[in-house]
């Protein structure tokens, strides 16, 4: 008998992307939704697949995820995003790995994320693979990291899947600049919170760095115009994000500062 999992998701206005996810988890044991008060059909949408979804103010990325976690009955929780999706090769190795009458004994599974950008699956640079740990063992596990980047600490050993985990990331540029600007400011905001001091080499080198590393080092080049496209619109949001910690500490020295 499989050990059973919870699927626990966390969405906002994902109407284009809610049903997709819904029905990658549709085989799990239970899926638990926290809704930050969509005003499209997102909540209703989820409603088809589960009586537990939860209305709740944004707490933040990591917060939120922490919420959705501590409301699910299964020991085993996969976290997953309202615009991700389990592919049919990383179901059949989850299935594989939690089949039969033992648990396993990992505290928890990493897989790589795979996106969809401009009609094409993004198999290098910065995007790819971009393992996440995703599935783990509840009681063993918090959602940390620095917003807007959330991530999932186990209390043990952690075993790998080959399988991707689809990622529709935008629905087109706009969306990404939106998304890119937004992340940005949390970002920077978290950084001047953390006391962390602004420095110059900061936002003259770590772009250029950003860049060379995707397009070059990790082949961004390979997925050609998107792979360029990737690369530029990730060195212009860590531009954006150093600009406006230089922004905020300015704005706090007072117009003689930095």
């Amino acid at each position: 008998m499989r050990t059973k999992i919870s699927a626990c998701i966390t969405a906002g206005n994902e109407e284009p992307n809610i049903r997709r996810c819904l029905e990658s988890v549709a085989w799990l044991d239970e899926i638990v939704v926290v809704d930050s008060f969509s005003t499209d059909r997102t909540a209703e949408i989820c409603r088809e697949y589960t009586d537990l979804v939860f209305r709740h103010r944004w707490l933040g990325y990591v917060r939120q995820k922490n919420l959705v976690k501590d409301l699910a009955s299964h020991e085993w929780v996969l976290l997953i995003d309202a615009d991700e999706e389990v592919s049919p090769a990383l179901r059949e190795q989850i299935t594989r790995e939690f089949d039969g009458p033992r648990e396993p004994d990992a505290a928890g599974y990493r897989m790589p994320r795979l996106a969809f950008y401009m009609g094409r699956w993004i198999r290098h640079g910065d995007w790819y693979p971009d393992v996440k740990l995703r599935l783990f063992r509840n009681r063993e596990a918090v959602c940390a990291g620095r917003e807007p980047h959330d991530t999932i600490v186990v209390g043990g050993p952690v075993r790998d899947f080959s399988a991707p985990l689809f990622h529709y990331s935008y629905e087109d540029l706009k969306a990404q600049i939106d998304s890119l600007n937004r992340f940005s400011s949390i970002g920077a905001s978290s950084w001047i919170e953390d006391g962390r001091r602004f420095r110059r080499s900061d936002l003259l080198f770590r772009p250029a760095w950003r860049f060379f590393r995707g397009y070059v080092l990790r082949g961004g080049f390979l997925d050609g115009l998107r792979g360029l496209t990737i690369a530029l619109t990730s060195a212009y949001a860590v531009y954006m994000k150093y600009a406006k910690i230089w922004e905020q500490t300015t704005r706090r020295e007072g117009a003689g500062g930095t």
